[in-house]
């Protein structure tokens, strides 16, 4: 029962959170316009560098990806990692992967307006089967905050590149 208590706590919002929330604007997106989700997160991400297999960012740590302590929240490295390690195994012209396992292993921590740099490589394709390694560090200490390990299914089998 205590543990209950403990979890349902940890859940509650407080009002300023709240007020944060419903302050929020929403814009309405025609067709083929940015969405939400590119609006939120992916507009932070500076891509540095791009190659088959590969990609280097950078990341200042916005307000909007921080915990209630100013670090950068679990949920957001889970967010670019995802969405790195499918930039990194995607392959125009072919459908698009879906995502079959990820790992991360959370090192460190990054806190709010860290800069960081995030490498996200191809570590390899098989038939149908492609696995990515997302590595976001940062990039004054060089310190590594998460390392995530993701794999992906296509459709249709991918030609050696």
């Amino acid at each position: 029962m205590e543990m209950e208590k403990k979890v349902k706590k940890s859940l509650d919002v407080t009002e300023d959170e709240s007020e944060a929330v419903s302050r929020l604007v929403v814009p309405v997106i025609p067709p083929g316009g940015v969405s939400f989700y590119d609006a939120f997160v992916v507009r932070s991400i500076r891509v540095n560098r791009v190659k088959p297999g590969l990609i280097v960012c950078t990341l200042k740590v916005p307000p909007r990806f921080t915990d209630r302590g100013g670090n950068l929240a679990n949920g957001a490295i889970a967010n670019l990692v995802d969405v790195l390690g499918f930039c990194a195994a995607f392959v125009p012209g072919y459908p698009m992967n879906v995502s079959v396992d990820i790992s991360i292993s959370y090192m460190s921590t990054a806190k709010l307006h860290d800069e960081l740099e995030i490498t996200s490589r191809l570590l390899g394709r098989i038939g149908r089967y492609s696995g990515t390694i997302v590595i976001l560090r940062n990039k004054t200490t060089g310190e590594i905050i998460a390392e995530g390990r993701q794999s992906f299914f296509s459709s249709r089998p991918i030609a050696k590149l």
